[in-house]
Order: structure tokens, then sequence, then C-alpha cells
């Protein structure tokens, strides 16, 4: 009787005591394709919110719209690398979302093939141009870009929308004569010699007038979860910065880390690795508040999103309080 008193009495306290308590669980979503494949590969095979104290669920979709949806509908509480687009989209709507974090820049580089006449972007008028399709965050900001700092607008080139792989193949076939890549898929052909007309960073600073980049990708949560689990969203926060900052420190881990979990060859998984600090951010300092809301009016203007974002969208809390945490 009094052993059994004993371990009643000992379970008790543990269960009050500091650390003792159940883990959180988080149910995130991502795309499992894209660029948030590689950083989901990382984010699992690192346990970086685990290492907060987190008991992550990942749920992965194939469509790269459907973990925003999956989040309106109480099916995870988290996603990362949502799109921008999308999440000023449903915030346009009213739906109950939190932007946490700016987590995948919108990096891509302007290129013609070695020979070709043109020499910057100022010469893409009359011309067609290889991007993503109309619609999507990086159609609207080129087009911004390119009729704000060079007086082009979309009526003055032809868009032709599609992949990356596809957009390389028309490159070379020459049905194109300029195409907007991003650094991995410039790196994944070097037999493609290419020439330089330009980036959408550098257009987007110049244009801005400032140091911010332009948002590819969003960390976003239901507002329900960051209500009842506050510390939770803290923790999320936390981890996907140490994930963030180790891809850009630990570039051989990470490009090993990729090689298992992508199915990449060791060439690629580098080339990946390497490019790691171009791609992806943890951010959500006042200066990216107010590039979220630059990027909001411009896709508003151009109809790539219909209705005002509001500022509440954008919450800034559970980010500078990570920061402060170990």
């Amino acid at each position: 009787m009094i052993i059994r008193a004993f371990l009643l009495a000992l379970a008790i306290a543990l269960a009050g005591a500091p650390g003792a308590a159940a883990q959180e669980k988080i149910k995130v979503g991502y795309w499992t394709s894209g660029f948030s494949v590689g950083f989901g590969a990382v984010l699992e095979a690192g346990k970086f919110l685990e290492q907060t104290g987190l008991v992550p669920e990942y749920i992965k979709f194939s469509d790269v719209n459907a973990p925003t949806k999956a989040l309106i509908t109480h099916s995870i509480d988290a996603a990362f690398a949502a799109p921008t687009t999308g999440a000023f989209a449903l915030a346009a709507q009213g739906a109950p979302i939190e932007v946490v974090l700016a987590t995948q820049i919108a990096e891509a580089t302007f290129v013609a093939k070695d020979g070709s006449p043109l020499r910057s972007l100022a010469d893409l008028k009359g011309k067609k141009l290889g991007m993503s399709p109309a619609g999507s965050a990086t159609y609207a900001i080129v087009a911004a870009l390119l009729e704000r700092n060079f007086g082009i607008r979309t009526s003055d080139f032809t868009a032709v929308p599609g992949n990356e792989g596809q957009l390389v193949q028309f490159l070379q076939r020459g049905d194109i004569h300029a195409a907007a890549l991003r650094a991995v898929t410039i790196a994944s052909v070097p037999e493609l010699k290419l020439k330089v007309l330009g980036k959408v960073v550098d257009e987007w600073k110049r244009m801005m007038k400032s140091n911010a980049v332009p948002i590819l990708a969003t960390a976003i949560v239901h507002k329900d979860y960051a209500r009842t689990d506050p510390e939770g969203v803290v923790k999320f926060v936390r981890g996907m910065i140490a994930a963030t900052d180790f891809g850009r420190r630990e570039s051989a881990k990470a490009a090993e880390m990729l090689r298992q979990a992508s199915n990449l060859d060791a060439r690629d998984a580098t080339s990946y690795a390497r490019l790691w600090g171009d791609i992806y951010i943890a951010t959500m300092e006042p200066e990216t508040v107010a590039t979220f809301k630059a990027m909001a009016e411009i896709f508003r203007v151009s109809r790539t999103i219909e209705g005002e974002v509001p500022d509440a969208l954008y919450v800034t809390a559970p980010y500078q309080r990570a920061k402060q945490q170990p």
C-alpha cells in the first residue's frame, strides 16, 4: 500500500512538473513539389519543430493551393510555403488566417541565350518572354517591374506561360527570346549558355527603393489555432527560423538531407543547397510587412486578387517572441 501510494503521488507530481506536460501537437501542411518540398525535407529530417517542443504531423499535398484550403477546413493548423497570392485572396474574402512569417523569396533571373542581341530588360518590348502564367505571383511581379522600371506594359510584349522545364525547352528551341527562370533551374542546365538580362530581386528593390525582397510564399496559421495555442505558433516560427538558418549555414548537410529525401542526385542536391539563401527566408520585420502590403496593392491593381487585403492578416508578435528565445 505504501509503495502504491508513493507511485501515485510521484505520478501526480510529475504530471504537474515543468517540462513533463504533454508536448504540443501541430498539424503542418505543405506542397510536395516546387521549392516547398526541399524545405520540407530539411525541416523534417532535422526535426527542427520537435526541437522546440512541438510534435508535428506533416500533411503533404500534391496541389500547391491545397494546404491553404486545408487550413480553412481545420484539416491542418499551419502551412508553410503557402503562395502569397493565395493567402492574400483568402484574407480578402475574410478567411480566418494569419500570416506569421515570410518564407520564400520571389527570385528569378531574366535570361536569353548566349549570343542574343538582347542586352537588358529594356529590350524586351515586342519580344516573347517565357514566364509563370498569368494569375501567379511571379507574373504579377514581373509585369509590375517591367512597367514601372522600363515603361513596358503587358501589351508591349508576349508572355509565354510554362513551368521551368518547359521554359528551358522554349529557350533552347528559340521559341522565345528570353525567360524568367529560378536560380536552381539555371544551375541545373550548365550546358545551356545564357546571358543575364536582369534579376527580379534587384529590379524589385529598385522599384520599391528599399532593400526588402519580394515574397513568393509564407507561413500561415488558422486564427483558431493561434488563439488556443499562441505558444505553439511561437514554437512553429522558431522551428522555421532554425531550419532556414541551418540550410544557409550547413549547405553540405542540407544537401545530404535533400539527396536522401527528395531523390535528387548529388550534383543537383548540392546546387540546390548552395542556393538556399537565395530562395528561403524566415522574417516578419516591419519592412517585411511593408513589402506584403505593397505586393497586395500590386496584385489588386493587376486583378491577380479581388478585394482589399486587411492589415490584420500580418501578425508579427510570434516572430518577435521567437527571435528573443534561444
